[in-house]
């Protein structure tokens, strides 16, 4: 089960000067705190207004054999969700013919300058506060920690954020909304390999990190997972590893193969989720989606993030993988029908996303209603 690869190194400097000077202002001198507005991260299962997607495959960046077959994907997702809720498709201009054929009219698409498809690291994470006025946090993203380049897609949590009509909160944190994890009710499951790596916030601890993520997504307490650094492009993202399916209850991806890597580090992460406790003092119920044994020969590669975790839930609905393991497949959807009683389990094939070391909620970003 790996995670998005190292498709294209690439090295950009764009956004380095700002992320200094908010630094030197020192952590916690964002917006929230000169408002005095409590802000809260809903939890993914609430209502949403829309999602957020983005049309950002290249053939220079995926190669000729994924680029084509990425979009088919992201495309099969976005007309899944918009079932169920509006979809925005951001899409460069010269893409959009294409992305209007595949997408159909149930996508409503807007044209955007991007580098790649992962709207969930890409867009701002968006808060609400007590009188449920919206606002979007900028995490100020680099490439992960500048291994692609990320120009464009570094304008994207602003564009996003003015469409939806939300405030805008700043942060002196560099990190991706695939590294955060909440239940909505204060508790949140964040890795250390993404959030505390220096290639994002040098010199910054996590008692730093804890305090501004604290006051911007209203958490009271932060559940910390190893994770694992430098293995693939996102330096272990929490939503490959471990999800809430509603508040004390949480599932968590395990890798049965004994010669893999993550093996080793999702074994420790069912043991630290297992002793905690959340932000109520309730013990976390763990429920554990083992990864499938084998998966479609077409796209099958060392990268192949082939981990279940990585579902998105929208409007009475749960958008999940299927890898072609008859078993596994099966199983995660009893399993997901259990903890989601009242949506639809849609199952879908992103093989050609998954060759690229990512999943659905890695494409994806709600905008709370």
């Amino acid at each position: 089960m790996t995670r998005r690869s190292f498709l294209k190194q690439g090295m950009c400097s764009s956004g380095a000067a700002l992320l200094t000077s908010m630094l030197d202002g020192g952590m916690g001198r964002i917006a929230i705190a000169d408002s005095g507005e409590i802000w809260s991260m809903p939890e993914e299962g609430e209502a949403h207004a829309a999602t957020w997607m983005a049309f950002g495959p290249s053939e220079d960046i995926w190669g000729q054999k994924l680029y084509s077959a990425a979009q088919d994907n992201l495309a099969s997702i976005a007309r899944a969700i918009s079932q169920y809720e509006t979809v925005h498709m951001l899409v460069r201009e010269e893409d959009y013919e294409t992305a209007a054929r595949k997408c159909g009219n149930a996508v409503k698409l807007v044209v955007q300058p991007l580098d790649d498809l992962w709207m969930r690291d890409t867009g701002p994470v968006f808060v609400k506060n007590t009188q449920g006025k919206l606002a979007a946090v900028n995490f100020n993203f680099n490439g992960w920690g500048k291994k692609q380049e990320y120009d464009r897609d570094a304008q994207v949590a602003d564009v996003v954020r003015r469409r939806a009509g939300a405030k805008l909160l700043r942060s002196g944190l560099v990190l991706e909304g695939g590294g955060i994890e909440v239940d909505g009710e204060g508790t949140a499951i964040i890795t250390e390999s993404c959030v505390l790596n220096p290639n994002r916030n040098p010199g910054i601890s996590k008692a730093q990190c804890e305090a501004e993520l604290r006051q911007l997504l209203g958490l009271k307490k932060i559940i910390w997972l190893p994770g694992i650094a430098g293995r693939d492009i996102t330096d272990g993202h929490t939503d490959f590893y471990a999800r809430f399916t509603s508040p004390g209850v949480v599932v968590a991806g395990y890798e049965a193969d004994t010669t893999s890597v993550e093996h080793v580090v999702t074994k420790r992460h069912l043991d630290i989720l297992r002793k905690a406790r959340d932000a109520k003092g309730r013990l976390l119920k763990v429920v554990v989606l083992t990864s499938p044994s084998s998966v479609r020969s077409k796209f099958e590669s060392k990268d192949f993030a082939a981990g279940y975790i990585n579902f998105y839930v929208c409007n009475h609905a749960v958008i999940a993988a299927e890898f072609g393991d008859s078993k596994t497949d099966r199983n995660t959807k009893a399993i997901l029908r259990e903890l989601f009683p009242k949506r639809d389990i849609i199952q879908l094939n992103v093989d050609a996303i998954a060759a690229g070391g990512g999943g659905i909620h890695c494409t994806t970003q709600q905008q709370p209603l």
